[in-house]
């Protein structure tokens, strides 16, 4: 099969055709027009390969829907093939050379439907941190003018109207006034994000399954669902943690073996949303354990041994690792989520 290397970009697309492994037989360079036309014109099935970078998965879906067969390759992956100087000529090549490293897992093509999700993510993280800019502006003027605010958030925004009124600022209120508009403004559109996520997954049974987990809510259970897209590309659990990041990092050489922190490689922001929710998780469990003790579940307890034998924050990014592959099991396996599941070893 032919095998054409694409190195994508906003306006100019430069293309390598190689028939034979390693030889590049044609060099094209083509604008967007010119490059949707030269796909058309494939008449046989061709593997188009491609870096997964921006709007790749879209031409990946464009490729597929025609019968050719796409393989997209981590940028990570593919910088160790290129020769001397960055150029798209180079970038080419080595895209075809990762290509033939049979060792390297190719990125799945989403969906529209996974991108708009993840769209959506990024749309309501990006507002909560204009928010959170917002706010500590607020914060630092205040500061500087004496004004002693809460450390709370929400109490602090609940008094900000009151704060900003101060005869100290009055030169300023009117700018202040927008500040804290901004600020309203950005919780609104958080706000309608979640909710339309919550509208977009109401009828999802694999969302819902993952929202029974402790710590997983709806906002978590979407965005690690559009992340992953096939579970079964994992063979087990630890295989999904370790593309999230969550297992230790290594530093082995020979008979001494040495781990690490967390190696932190994969979805950042997925990744953050499973440690905030197995911090919310090992919480609720140490309340557990103050008011009714008897209603803890074995995974509430081995969170709070864990907790006091190595500390708070280790214990929470610890708890999000075993919440993956957790996630892996209730998903791949079709099952209710229990915290006092005992996985049985195999004969």
């Amino acid at each position: 099969m032919k095998r054409i290397a694409v190195d994508l970009a906003k306006s100019v697309y430069q293309v390598a055709e190689s028939v034979r492994s390693g030889h590049v037989v044609q060099r094209k360079r083509l604008n967007r027009e010119a490059f949707r036309r030269y796909i058309q014109e494939q008449a046989e099935a061709v593997e188009w390969v491609m870096e997964a970078c921006g709007t790749a998965h879209y031409w990946g879906r464009f490729v597929q829907s025609l019968g050719h067969r796409v393989t997209l390759i981590h940028p990570r992956y593919v910088r160790p093939y290129r020769r001397r100087n960055k150029t798209d000529r180079n970038d080419c090549d080595a895209i075809l050379e990762a290509a033939r490293c049979g060792g390297i897992h190719p990125v799945p093509v989403k969906t529209h439907e996974q991108q708009q999700v993840q769209q959506l993510h990024g749309l309501r993280e990006t507002w909560k941190k204009s928010r959170t800019q917002r706010i500590n502006l607020l914060r630092g003027i205040l500061r500087e003018a004496g004004i002693e605010a809460p450390a709370a958030t929400a109490a602090f925004l609940r008094r900000a109207n009151e704060l900003i009124e101060r005869p100290e600022l009055a030169p300023l209120q009117h700018q202040l006034h927008i500040v804290l508009a901004e600020i309203n403004l950005y919780q609104q559109c958080m706000v309608e994000c979640e909710q339309q996520l919550q509208r977009w997954h109401a009828e999802d049974e694999i969302v819902h399954k993952l929202d029974e987990v402790s710590g997983i809510g709806v906002l978590t259970a979407s965005a690690l669902k559009a992340a992953v897209g096939q579970p079964e590309r994992f063979a087990n659990g630890r295989k999904l943690s370790a593309w999230l990041g969550m297992t230790p990092r290594e530093f082995s050489s020979g008979e001494r073996r040495k781990l690490g922190h967390i190696s932190r490689q994969g979805n950042v922001y997925v990744r953050t949303l499973l440690i905030h929710g197995s911090r919310a998780a090992l919480l609720a469990a140490q309340r557990c354990q103050a008011r009714t003790p008897e209603k803890l579940t074995q995974l509430q307890r081995w969170a709070i041994e864990t907790a006091a034998r190595i500390g708070h924050n280790k214990a929470a990014v610890a708890l999000a690792n075993k919440l993956v592959r957790i996630c892996w099991a209730v998903w791949c396996h079709a099952r209710r989520f229990s915290g006092d599941w005992q996985s049985k070893a195999p004969a």
